[in-house]
């Protein structure tokens, strides 16, 4: 599956963040251990069976770390990975790979225990309309990391942050002092911001979602911990021409369908990001060259 890096200027801060608090002043097993002018070459053995992801990045990785690191590529983001295939070569600075290991070992098994359950997740609604969305439970400074493996799984992002949506959540309705209060101030604020964003609310419960579709100027209205016979009747009353629907709340694999199959438009998911199994994948020095 080919997924277009999200941004690759954030990526490249993220990546020197991290070499920072790894190498810090240096890397000095290395450089006691291996000579200065050693050339090696090192292999990603694939340990787990799953969905593969992080291999654009791994490049990325390699690079800031060495531009002449060269990578020969067996395998690509979204491909499916079987224990004791290989999905890399990466050969140059013995050293140089050394430093970028763990840094790349590190994404990538996270990366691909992502994809890996959101593939098993998308799956077993692949047939119908409905998307699956991941949410903003993800660790912090490294949610793009996180997002892109969702979309590599065959998931869909849901808001990139806080800034990028705007979500009307149970508290922000208790502390506005009511849904239609919350709703109005959010239209004020837009308009004296001259902002121009979407507008979800989370219902939760038949009341709210009625008070909801009377005084309308949302954009999609999230059913929170609705079963799926409560939100089959919330759809009797909901105009799908006017607002798009989503289902959330400690849906899992076993539940997913039976939501899916209410006929909302959205599922979001944060187990995607949360509950996860990391890949076990290893870099393998190969042999010297």
């Amino acid at each position: 599956m080919s997924v277009q890096i999200p941004d690759y200027d954030i990526i490249q801060t993220i990546i020197e963040q991290a070499l920072r608090e790894d190498v810090g002043d240096g890397d000095h097993t290395s450089l006691a251990t291996v000579p200065a002018e050693a050339k090696g070459k090192a292999k990603l053995l694939i340990k787990d069976d799953g969905i593969l992801a992080g291999m654009e990045l791994a490049e990325i990785i390699f690079k800031k770390v060495d531009p002449t690191l060269e990578m020969v590529t067996y395998k690509k983001d979204g491909d499916v990975i079987k224990k004791g295939e290989i999905a890399f070569h990466v050969s140059g600075s013995s050293r140089s790979i050394l430093t970028a290991e763990r840094l790349v070992l590190n994404f990538m098994q996270r990366m691909s225990g992502i994809a890996t359950l959101t593939k098993e997740y998308a799956s077993l609604i692949e047939d119908l309309p409905t998307k699956l969305l991941d949410t903003r439970k993800t660790t912090p400074c490294v949610r793009m990391m996180e997002k892109w493996a969702v979309k590599i799984g065959g998931g869909h992002n849901h808001r990139y942050a806080l800034y990028d949506m705007v979500m009307i959540k149970d508290n922000h309705v208790d502390y506005a002092g009511g849904i239609t209060n919350a709703i109005d101030n959010v239209a004020a604020y837009l308009k004296a911001n001259n902002k121009v964003l979407k507008v979800e609310i989370e219902t939760r419960n038949m009341a709210e979602v009625a008070a909801v579709v009377k005084h309308g100027n949302v954009d999609r209205i999230m059913l929170d911990n609705f079963s799926p016979s409560e939100i089959t009747e919330a759809l009797k009353i909901i105009p799908r021409d006017k607002f798009e629907v989503e289902a959330s709340g400690g849906i899992n694999k076993s539940t997913l369908r039976s939501y899916a199959l209410t006929g909302v438009d959205f599922i979001s998911s944060g187990a995607l990001t949360h509950s996860y199994q990391s890949l076990d994948l290893s870099l393998k020095a190969d042999f010297k060259i």
